[in-house]
């Protein structure tokens, strides 16, 4: 079985290790998922308090499960779009998020956003992916369904010019804006049928899917298979991805 948390381990481990909370820290986290990030921060800020934030529920559910499994009594977790939430102002020391910014549908008022929730000099520290063609992972899916992104929708690669996001930050608040390369790799299971599983269940691949009949669906899938076959190691099915370590502090 993977979830989204194996698949993002080395990024986790490369977030973690620079996104400096310390205790006493108010954290927001940004797209939390099933809170890992979001326990994660709560054990380094002892003595302060991490709110992760998520636009699923069913996540959040098991976000909150997981923290009261843990004893972390820090933590809270709420259904919300960062995007238009009414943060109380001047709130938080750090924003971090791991992969939830590139979805917003205005990207400007989300970052006006979080940057009012944080007090002055705050901290935001996110990863997000560089462009498509620098993702491995993606690049390859796509070459099994070349009609994906062509409908609109969700872009995972909202954020991977560089400078574009360094403007964007800069147009709403944000100064010592620095974007730094991170390369890892991505995990899609211990062996082919979890990876193509995995796969399988990601929005643009089940909606692909969903507009082929049945042969071509099935021709899709073998392919799919194919390339999840290609990728597998001794130690599982991985695939190269490329993400940008982005930092700035409110003014």
């Amino acid at each position: 079985m993977v979830d989204y948390d194996a698949e993002l381990r080395r990024y986790h481990e490369v977030l973690a290790a620079v996104w400096g909370v310390r205790p006493g820290d108010r954290v927001l986290d940004i797209g939390c998922g099933t809170g890992q990030t979001t326990r994660h921060a709560a054990r380094l800020a002892a003595g302060g308090s991490v709110l992760g934030v998520d636009v699923s529920e069913p996540a959040l559910e098991l976000a909150r499960r997981q923290a009261e499994d843990d004893g972390l009594r820090t933590v809270a977790f709420e259904r919300a779009d960062a995007q238009a939430h009414p943060f109380a102002g001047d709130r938080f020391d750090i924003a971090i998020s791991r992969f939830g910014t590139m979805f917003f549908a205005d990207p400007p008022a989300a970052f006006a956003n979080i940057e009012r929730a944080l007090v002055p000099a705050g901290r935001l520290t996110m990863l997000v992916w560089q462009a498509k063609k620098d993702n491995e992972w993606a690049v390859a899916i796509e070459r099994v369904f070349p009609t994906i992104g062509d409908g609109g929708g969700p872009n995972a690669f909202s954020l991977g010019e560089p400078d574009d996001t360094t403007a964007l930050l800069h147009t709403t608040g944000f100064v010592d804006v620095t974007v730094a390369e991170v390369r890892q790799p991505v995990y899609y299971g211990s062996d082919v049928d979890t990876a193509l599983a995995w796969v399988r269940g990601f929005s643009t691949t089940a909606n692909a899917l969903r507009q082929l009949d049945p042969p071509a669906a099935e021709h899709a899938l073998d392919l799919l298979r194919k390339t999840m076959a290609d990728h597998l190691g001794a130690d599982g099915v991985w695939f190269d991805s490329a993400a940008w370590l982005v930092t700035a502090r409110r003014s």
